[in-house]
């Protein structure tokens, strides 16, 4: 599904954001979460953002690699509950709202351009699709990995299917079922993480990288991006799992998990 049309997104650079920033410079459109006091939550909007830019580059016969970073300390620590469950506060942006409903998954799987996500900051939950939808991940050495679903009443379903086309099924069904955190040394040898940074900068594995991708033809390279996406196609599956998270979210476990994490306690689970 298209959420945005292209006379929507022709003006992308120009625009507005409430919570990414959004730089094209040689070819590579860098896209950077910009809600470090949240620790760059998934908020409705941002993924609004997110569909925008990403209609833009896919679009944009100037963009032929896509980067994302992130500000602050953690990349990103997953979905922003409040917010989706309705606590959106203030923010001012001028991306209108999408043509439907955005299944984040989706959005990494039609821009049909290289999409390096660079990790310099610890990486949870829904902030997972970055690592998964990206065709590379660059990640400190030092920085962690965590699905803590199942200790707030919740599951990464969503996440977990993405997952399955990167890792091996009993280790992407452990990880989400006792929900601990992988050390980068740990998500390379699984394949989460295509690149480590520990011998080399970040910023020189990014060099490496988009130089390789510039250096081929930008056309075969869309192609065949295409036909991947083609080949890899889940949508149903995707819905199915955004309305299993919306029906968990409404759980009393999932209640309880949330006022539990809020208030810095065990949860006490009630199995309903």
């Amino acid at each position: 599904m298209t959420y945005y049309q292209d006379q929507q997104v022709h003006n992308a650079l120009n625009e507005n954001y409430a919570f990414i920033q959004v730089h094209l410079k040689d070819h590579v459109l860098n896209i950077t979460l910009d809600r470090p006091e949240k620790k760059n939550a998934l908020h409705p909007q941002m993924i609004n953002e997110l569909a925008f830019v990403f209609q833009f580059a896919k679009t944009n016969k100037d963009v032929w690699v896509v980067s994302i970073d992130a500000n602050g300390d953690t990349f990103c620590a997953g979905a922003d509950l409040k917010a989706f469950m309705g606590e959106l506060g203030e923010f001012t942006s001028s991306i209108p709202k999408p043509n439907g409903e955005i299944l984040i998954a989706h959005l990494f799987k039609n821009v049909y351009k290289p999409i390096i996500t660079i990790v310099e900051g610890d990486v949870y939950a829904g902030g997972f699709f970055f690592l998964t939808g990206a065709t590379y991940v660059i990640a400190d050495w030092r920085v962690q990995f965590g699905l803590p679903e199942v200790k707030r009443g919740l599951f990464p379903f969503q996440v977990m299917s993405t997952m399955l086309e990167v890792i091996s099924k009993r280790k992407v069904i452990d990880w989400c079922l006792r929900g601990y955190n992988v050390q980068a040394p740990e998500a390379h040898e699984m394949g989460l993480v295509t690149h480590l940074a520990k011998d080399k900068s970040v910023q020189d594995l990014l060099a490496k990288i988009v130089n390789d991708l510039k250096s081929n033809s930008p056309s075969a390279i869309r192609l065949g991006l295409q036909a991947f996406d083609v080949i890899q196609s889940k949508e149903s599956q995707h819905q199915y799992l955004l309305d299993m998270l919306k029906t968990t979210i409404q759980t009393k476990d999932a209640k309880e998990g949330i006022q539990a994490f809020k208030e810095k306690r065990e949860p006490v689970w009630m199995g309903e």
